[in-house]
């Protein structure tokens, strides 16, 4: 028989998406000055929106095999008095080992 036994067998792990799908064609189109509803339009409702900070939306996007997360993205939105678009952050981790 051949080397082949049932202990090299591993379960297939299916990829969990959480949270917002953050593009960088999305993230492309924002520019200052956009409404809030435009910034709704374009990226869905944010992940965070808490009504103690009125003037941040937070987007969180992360893919997770198993235990382990293997990629993770945070948009965040800041918006001036007027609530329109003021800046934006974005951070991205490639947590997958090559």
């Amino acid at each position: 028989m051949g080397g082949f036994n049932c202990s090299s067998l591993s379960p297939y792990k299916v990829p969990v998406l959480q949270g917002n799908i953050i593009e960088d064609k999305d993230v492309g189109q924002l520019v200052s000055g956009l409404s809030k509803d435009q910034v709704l339009y374009l990226l869905g409702t944010p992940l965070l929106n808490s009504p103690i900070h009125q003037k941040r939306w937070d987007y969180f996007y992360s893919v997770k095999i198993g235990d382990m997360v293997v990629a993770e993205k945070k948009l965040s939105l800041i918006f001036n008095q007027d609530n329109r678009l003021d800046s934006w952050v974005l951070e991205e981790a490639n947590l997958a080992e090559d």
